[in-house]
């Protein structure tokens, strides 16, 4: 049960505020940044710079709370298409309504993309793109260039093409986020992939798509001392440690040659997450001077740009930085 829904910048500014049962304070968004009181529960995600906050008195599951603030915001962005503090404050009128129609007396009714065509009708506004410029450490690997992001990353699942046409379209971008501690001598201590294929489907009608996998994928890794994942998957496998699908993907022909199938929803939805810690070969690598100061002091910390080049992985389009770089001295 929501009490209140609120969407701040990153100044802190409220953005939007919706107060859907009326016993918390109005002043609650001042209070979040600083702390909780008088039994106010706040839970909050950052999203592209933006705060998505809920506030309840209730007893309820954090992780239930916190995966609503992620719909919620996956939603907006189907609708607006892009999601930044200019694009919410140009389409506050449709944000307003669809908060109204995904919580209702601070209970939820539904984050479906689909659904909430029934009941939304105020057109959004949709934004020039802009330019990714590469700002801070983000210039590290893309060499001061500057990227256009695809139309599926702006692009509204709502909004009318100029002259009425619609064009079928679907857009399937694998991300990865990489986790890779290197050693004072630049060797690779641990590793990891954190993985997502994301789909956005703009196809009208209900088709089924069948998306196509390596077929010598494999799942699952042995846990015992001696036990070879390789040997039971070939050398040249790819093994991923767990992962997990969308509900509305069906797995009828996995075991066999790869395939999932799925009728698309509306907007855009994560189709399989997967994990994988097996050796591998990163794009980039990174070696860190430390100069000290003292005994106890760093006077600073470089980080050393990339060696080589992307030319060998032509399916990456660019690769930025998550800005959590730790150093144990």
């Amino acid at each position: 049960m929501i009490s209140q829904f609120f969407l701040l910048s990153q100044r802190g500014d409220n953005i939007v505020f919706r107060d859907y049962r009326g016993e918390v304070p109005k002043g609650s968004a001042e209070i979040f940044f600083r702390k909780n009181v008088d039994g106010v529960n706040y839970f909050h995600v950052k999203v592209v710079g933006l705060l998505f906050v809920a506030t309840t008195r209730a007893n309820v599951s954090p992780s239930l709370v916190l995966e609503l603030l992620q719909r919620i915001a996956r939603v907006i962005k189907d609708y607006v298409g892009v999601l930044n503090e200019d694009s919410i404050r140009k389409n506050f009128v449709l944000v307003y309504e669809l908060l109204d129609e995904v919580i209702d007396f601070g209970f939820v009714q539904t984050t479906s993309t689909e659904l909430l065509k029934s009941y939304i009708f105020n057109e959004p506004i949709v934004l020039e793109s802009a330019r990714l410029s590469s700002i801070g450490p983000t210039g590290l690997f893309m060499q001061g260039t500057k990227r256009m992001p695809g139309t599926a990353v702006t692009k509204s699942v709502v909004a009318n093409e100029p002259g009425g046409r619609k064009r079928e379209e679907i857009f399937v971008d694998i991300i990865e986020k990489i986790s890779v501690t290197f050693s004072s001598s630049g060797y690779i201590l641990t590793s990891e992939i954190d993985g997502t294929i994301q789909m956005k489907s703009y196809l009208s009608g209900n088709p089924e798509i069948r998306l196509a996998l390596n077929e010598d994928l494999g799942i699952g890794r042995g846990g015992g001392s001696g036990y070879d994942h390789r040997s039971s998957f070939g050398s040249g496998a790819v093994v991923l440690d767990d992962c997990n699908f969308h509900e509305s993907v069906r797995l009828d022909n996995f075991e066999v040659d790869k395939t999932l199938t799925l009728v698309p929803p509306d907007g855009e939805f994560p189709v399989m997450n997967y994990r994988m810690t097996q050796e591998f070969k990163p794009p980039f690598r990174i070696n860190a001077l430390i100069e000290e100061a003292g005994a106890h002091k760093v006077k600073y910390l470089q980080i050393a740009k990339k060696s080589g080049t992307y030319n060998p992985y032509r399916w990456v389009r660019y690769v930025t930085l998550a800005n959590s770089y730790v150093a144990r001295i």
